[in-house]
């Protein structure tokens, strides 16, 4: 994504989140030996993009819990518990910018409060954006990418299990991964 006088005026705008071409969802390390990823179903969000200015660019992203697919029916239900994200009490999970900055021309550093079970902290990650290109349809669209690691102890998820080995059940340290198809409004 280049900031040339031609590519400037199509980017900056309005977009909202494509769902059906996104995936937000993280990685958890299970009983000390294996990746287990999980995503968001159901998600939304918009953002503003202000080539001329990116430091006045805005997201915000909304992810509803009952929508968690780690694509195993038990580990879900018991992710919605109290135990994790206590879905009936919080049953969105939110996050919004307080600060963009370029990196260089297609990766800027984002800031932003993430909401987690009543719990707000925040988190600073690189996002690549891709794009623009015109799809069939006469639509401006943008693919931003990126992930951060975040400590879910932060956010008060601390359900866990000793294993007779050493170790615990769930990894303290999790991936939360972006992949998100943004159209121009």
């Amino acid at each position: 994504m280049s900031d040339t006088s031609t590519s400037t005026g199509v980017l900056s705008g309005t977009y909202n989140l494509d769902p059906s071409h996104s995936r937000i969802g993280f990685v958890a390390r299970h009983a000390m030996v294996t990746k287990v990823r999980g995503s968001f179903n159901e998600v939304s969000g918009s953002g503003s993009y202000d080539a001329d200015d990116p430091t006045r660019s805005t997201l915000n992203v909304a992810l509803k819990v009952e929508s968690i697919d780690t694509r195993n029916a038990d580990r879900d239900a018991h992710l919605k518990t109290a135990d994790f994200f206590e879905q009936e009490k919080y049953p969105e999970i939110t996050f919004a910018s307080t600060a963009v900055k370029r990196v260089d021309d297609e990766t800027f550093e984002v800031t932003g409060d993430l909401a987690i079970k009543g719990t707000t902290k925040p988190v600073t990650f690189e996002l690549e954006v891709s794009g623009p290109v015109q799809d069939p349809w006469g639509n401006t669209r943008i693919g931003l990418e990126g992930k951060t690691e975040v400590s879910r102890k932060d956010w008060g998820l601390t359900f866990n299990v000793p294993l007779d080995g050493g170790g615990l059940l769930v990894s303290d340290k999790i991936t939360l991964e972006f992949e998100v198809a943004a159209v121009k409004a």
